[in-house]
């Protein structure tokens, strides 16, 4: 346990901020005798992972807990898949990256979200026509008001966009222990068709592509376009794309006609970076703060010198702008301390 601790490296954006108390656990019995510190000195608590969607806007005055539980298991499921369970501080990326030299199938288009894999079913995390839902088992949780192990299945989850129980009436009541993924060993279901997937492919030469070529042309999408957060301090899309009544939709459409969006029945998702984009923030930079200039969705700590509150009055500042343009209302996907 150490005191006025300074989170600066544990969280990719970089700022700085102090928790009052901070410790790292690499079990359940550590994590639990922690729980019993914070508890007997009612302490607020904070679950640090790879801190790659956290704002530090102030100190935190209370326990930070670093989840440090380490280690991946395998068990047979049926012909063609197998159940991948993974602890909670495992890198994101490597989880995938192991699983594509096993070559199992179904993690490959969320290669290089940054974090660890006991925050991916709190947000859900997706990108390029996956989610972490199409391919989720179940997770173990402790429970912390009774420091009990309990075992959330996808139905108790309820996953919704960049969404889950764990950010709704489940927040600040559970902390995810270990995470399985069902994935398949042979007939791969190859995801191409959303974003810039199959023009990158088509660059390799690639025409009957592999996961392990999907992950490669989706690895070098976002490395051509997002900040590496050990470069330039940043946390990834900082916004949700917002999804508005088709009808809605078709008002904007007759104002803006080059309006981006995908329906989905009597909805559309609007992609927040045209909207942004749009409001001209893109590579803007306001004293220490930015819209990255190729990608309008991440806010970057320019200077790396900006406090997490310059950011968020940088963030709040979007939010208005994309609001009094569109009258659409852009939600934050970070979590804000």
């Amino acid at each position: 346990m150490q005191e006025n601790f300074s989170l600066k490296p544990y969280n990719t954006f970089g700022v700085e901020a102090n928790a009052k108390y901070f410790i790292e656990v690499h079990s359940i019995e550590e994590l639990k005798d922690a729980l019993k510190f914070s508890n007997a000195q009612s302490l607020p608590l904070l679950f640090l992972g790879g801190g790659s969607n956290i704002l530090l806007t102030k100190d935190f005055d209370g326990l930070a807990i670093k989840l440090n539980l380490k280690g991946i298991t395998e068990n047979q499921s049926g012909e063609n898949t197998i159940l991948v369970t993974a602890q909670s501080g495992e890198n994101w990326h490597e989880l995938v990256m192991y699983t594509l030299e096993k070559n199992y199938g179904g993690l490959e288009n969320l290669s290089l979200i940054p974090g660890n894999v006991g925050t991916s079913p709190m947000q859900n995390i997706g990108a390029y026509g996956t989610e972490i839902k199409d391919v989720f088992v179940n997770c173990k949780v402790l429970n912390l008001e009774t420091l009990e192990v309990e075992v959330f299945d996808i139905e108790k989850c309820r996953f919704g966009y960049r969404d889950s129980i764990f950010k709704q009436e489940g927040k600040g009541k559970y902390v995810i222990l270990e995470v399985t993924f069902k994935l398949t060993k042979e007939n791969h279901i190859i995801k191409t068709e959303y974003g810039a997937i199959k023009s990158e492919l088509e660059k390799l030469g690639i025409e009957n592509p592999t996961i392990q070529d999907v992950s490669k042309a989706v690895i070098n999408i976002r490395q051509s376009k997002l900040p590496d957060p050990k470069v330039t301090g940043n946390a990834g899309s900082f916004f949700k794309n917002p999804t508005i009544p088709l009808a809605q939709f078709e008002e904007l459409k007759d104002k803006f006609e080059n309006i981006q969006g995908y329906p989905n029945g009597e909805f559309v998702k609007v992609p927040a970076g045209w909207l942004i984009e749009q409001c001209s923030w893109k590579g803007k930079q306001i004293e220490n703060v930015a819209s990255h200039p190729l990608q309008s969705l991440v806010i970057i700590n320019a200077t790396g010198n900006a406090t997490g509150k310059e950011i968020f009055d940088f963030s709040t500042k979007i939010i208005h702008s994309v609001n009094e343009k569109f009258g659409i209302e852009l939600e934050r996907e970070v979590n804000i301390i």
